[in-house]
């Protein structure tokens, strides 16, 4: 049996040797120096390969035959080399030496700069040269490794591990590092089918890789590239309004094209633009190149520091065509003294251009996966790797997978577990978790001491409670339950609530949740004032507009995606309601003053309950419909994408039925419409409309009414302002009628700021809102917003403030300006 397993591993090996064996070797430049990120091809094809940091490469071919290879990196001279194959493996090594720019002498002046003239040729020729290579079919592997150094021990008081033994003594090393192999089909602008064939994460067998095509689709052809924001192309349409250019110099390639080295200089330091060269092939016009960087905080990313992306095209005279043939991105980032940096490498191969595409090429599937996609073995990857490792992430491969197999036995999982599983007394304020590893179950105790809020109704209340949860980490089910716990101590009064969660099917993303208990509740359930800053609120200011009743309940819901786009949510309840009183008047200062009542109705009466004691049934039906999703289909479950060129639409009806008197019950349709849209580089448009009906309402209690998000603190946690008013009574306009409400937002993303001198070094963007509040009887509320958003210091960008005026129709109410606190919310 043993010479059977050595006879079929050597076949094996042979055979992968056969089928897919390499032209490699190391590529330097004359001083012996490694070159990274060659372009390498087979003289007219689209097979081809880069080198690695180490100047490393592989090229694969299948046949022992003459063949030309061409060495092509950006600053060096092209290389052409006919290799008469007689034998695979075949090692060719190769020196690069520097290219000899030539530069006519020339007068330059503001009216007759020659690199003006070539990038206003490329921006004539923009689209004619993106059309040649609009529809494809291509071979694609990326790889991405991303690195840390100098980690401490300790962030803020918790201790940050050893990131899975990814981590040295010093705080140094690979966190993540993976690789695909894909099968893509495109069509511009944003068409893509891609086929996962192979995906490997360094120390996780059973994972997916994120290293798609789907968002590497960096154009310059375009007038904008994505790169979290939309950054100029130095050859857009606009591009002189943001871009000056020196020409460097100009050499021939193999193929005698005269190629230009254009230097790319932005006008103003702020914007979303480059820096550094474009190549552009004379006559043509096209791309040869890009090695531009990206500032940090040009992209208001101020915890990255820089960016460079690179790109090579590769001549084809058959087809006469610049394709992209390979492409890298570098990054390096820090903060609280750690630096972080990375690389993420592409190579397209075996291009197959279209002049059109059948119908149904493309459906709304644009990532799919083959079967045992993660599984594939070291000899599939080393046959199929068009880029070879470095030895540091060869090194990172075994000693992961190493660990990976020790770290998931049982007995390495309970000796930890033993370890971090030990209890002391002080974790009965702070909070325990009791794990196993293995089986991947948790308990969680919360612990006491960050829960102590304050309203005037419990007083000082504290609230914990308690977890379990089973995770299946192959198909990512779980489930859950558990118990919440709160007493408040002027009100003398315990309550709880249980809760059971279960994912049931990743692909449809169904979900079913059992819940109930007692507990205190805002009368609007979107809790429009926090736990957090309803206590600053009251104890420092002596302002309580927290709102409260006794909810004592049983709920079931069951959620699904039924069809692509198309998500359900189906809910029960039976709750009985009970109103609450005031029972504190602790202050911490003074501020001659007392506390409203807990009637949102009537603050000032201390006697009077906004609801009587009563009962109800409640059913709910609501839809999210996202027209034109999109989704990736993973083994392990299905993730949506919502299309930007679409609306989501969300439809609602809930009846109250069975209430303890006849005019509880109600019956209540709504509708919301949000889109989102960015405008190329003028930032991103939002806009937010709701709008509803009840029937047969007339007597149903305050809690059912439709109530809206206000805010009488001057203190948002939110990320953008697009569900609340920024100055709104919380309570002033709920109806149990009809209504229409308007969110509308523009955050101009640093188009406007930039441009302003001294407070363009703020780094902040500007942002302008509007919102609408139409109830009947009533006349409409206004707001008008103009704010600053990522302010703060250094790379802390938390803070926003706005300036509000409010009006009612036309009349002015009044003005005010909120403070944006975003990281509050970490605190709830």
């Amino acid at each position: 049996m043993t010479k059977l397993k050595t006879f079929l591993f050597f076949l094996i090996v042979n055979f992968s040797t056969l089928s897919f064996a390499q032209i490699k070797g190391t590529i330097s430049d004359e001083a012996g120096v490694p070159l990274p990120f060659v372009n390498i091809y087979i003289e007219n094809t689209y097979v081809g390969t880069t080198s690695n940091e180490k100047g490393q490469y592989e090229l694969n071919v299948q046949k022992k035959e003459q063949m030309t290879i061409i060495f092509q990196y950006l600053g060096y001279k092209t290389q052409k080399h006919t290799l008469d194959i007689e034998k695979l493996p075949y090692t060719f090594n190769v020196t690069l030496k520097e290219e000899n720019y030539k530069l006519n002498e020339v007068v330059l002046s503001s009216k007759d700069n020659p690199a003006n003239a070539i990038i206003r040729s490329a921006i004539t020729n923009r689209k004619k040269n993106s059309d040649k290579t609009a529809r494809f079919t291509a071979d694609f592997y990326s790889r991405g490794i991303f690195r840390m150094k100098n980690a401490p021990k300790k962030i803020l008081g918790q201790e940050i591990g050893d990131f899975d033994g990814a981590l040295d003594s010093t705080g140094s090393g690979i966190l993540y590092l993976s690789e695909t192999v894909s099968k893509i089909t495109f069509e511009k602008p944003d068409k893509l089918k891609e086929h996962i064939i192979a995906s490997k994460i360094s120390g996780k067998n059973n994972g997916f890789s994120y290293n798609t095509a789907q968002a590497t689709s960096y154009d310059f052809y375009d007038n904008t590239v994505e790169l979290g924001v939309n950054l100029i192309s130095p050859i857009a349409d606009n591009a002189f309004a943001y871009y000056k250019y020196t020409l460097e110099g100009t050499f021939y390639d193999d193929n005698n094209n005269l190629i230009n080295k254009i230097k790319v200089t932005p006008k103003r330091d702020a914007e979303p633009v480059f820096e550094g060269h474009i190549f552009i092939v004379e006559d043509s016009w096209a791309i040869y190149g890009v090695d531009l960087d990206i500032k940090g905080y040009r992209m208001k990313e101020e915890f990255l520091d820089v960016m460079t992306l690179k790109q090579n095209f590769s001549y084809n005279k058959t087809n006469q065509l610049w394709a992209k043939n390979s492409q890298s991105l570098e990054f390096e980032a820090g903060a609280f003294g750690i630096k972080f940096n990375g690389k993420f490498t592409y190579v397209y191969s075996n291009y197959d251009f279209k002049e059109q595409f059948e119908k149904k090429t493309f459906t709304r599937e644009i990532l799919s996966f083959e079967d045992n996609a993660n599984k594939k073995d070291s000899i599939y990857w080393n046959m199929m790797r068009p880029v070879p490792l470095t030895e540091e992430e060869n090194n990172d491969y075994l000693r992961k997978d190493s660990i990976q197999t020790l770290r998931k036995s049982k007995p390495y999982l309970d000796s930890i577990d033993a370890k971090n599983n030990k209890f002391k007394i002080l974790k009965i304020l702070t909070g325990y978790s009791y794990r196993n590893s293995y089986e991947n179950w948790n308990f969680n105790y919360e612990g006491i001491i960050k829960l102590i809020q304050f309203n005037t109704v419990q007083g000082w209340h504290l609230s914990t409670g308690i977890s379990y949860i089973k995770r299946d980490e192959e198909t990512r089910k779980y489930l859950t339950y558990g118990a919440d716990f709160n007493y408040g101590f002027s009100e003398e009064k315990f309550r709880t609530t249980g809760f059971f969660s279960t994912r049931l099917d990743t692909k449809t993303n169904s979900l079913l949740t059992l819940n109930g208990g007692s507990k205190v509740e805002q009368f609007n359930a979107n809790n429009p004032i926090s736990n957090l800053i309803n206590t600053a609120s009251s104890i420092f200011f002596e302002d309580n507009y927290m709102k409260l009743y006794e909810k004592n309940f049983v709920k079931a819901s069951y959620q699904q995606e039924a069809i692509n786009g198309l998500y359900l949510v189906g809910s029960l309840e039976y709750s009985e309601r009970k109103p609450l009183f005031n029972n504190s008047d602790y202050v911490m200062f003074n501020q001659d003053k007392k506390y409203t009542s807990n009637n949102p109705l009537n603050p000032e009466d201390y006697t009077t309950a906004a609801i009587e004691k009563h009962n109800l049934f409640k059913a709910n039906v609501n839809a999210r419909i996202n027209f034109g999703q999109k989704y990736l289909s993973r083994p392990d479950g299905k993730f949506n994408i919502r299309n930007e060129k679409y609306p989501t639409v969300f439809v609602g009806y809930e009846k109250g039925f069975a209430g303890s008197e006849e005019n509880y019950n109600y019956d209540f349709l709504a509708a919301r419409v949000y889109y989102e849209k960015t405008i190329g580089n003028k930032g991103s448009f939002a806009i937010n409309l709701k709008g509803g009906k009840f029937f047969d309402a007339d007597g149903i209690s305050f809690v059912d009414y439709k109530h809206f998000n206000g805010n009488q603190t001057h203190v948002s946690t939110a990320d953008r302002y697009l569900n609340e008013f920024n100055l709104l009574p919380y309570y002033s306009y709920s109806t149990n009628n009809s209504y229409m409400e308007t969110h509308i937002e523009h955050n101009f993303e640093g188009f406007i700021m930039n441009k302003i001198p001294l407070l363009n070094k703020l780094k902040s963007t500007m942002v302008l809102g509007y919102h609408q509040l139409a109830t009947p009887d009533v006349k409409p509320y206004q707001e008008f917003s103009i704010g600053l958003d990522k302010l703060g210091f250094g790379k802390f960008k938390l803070l926003r403030v706005d300036y509000v005026r409010a009006y009612n129709g036309s009349t002015y109410l009044g003005d005010g300006v909120m403070f944006g606190m975003k990281f509050l919310g970490v605190l709830e």
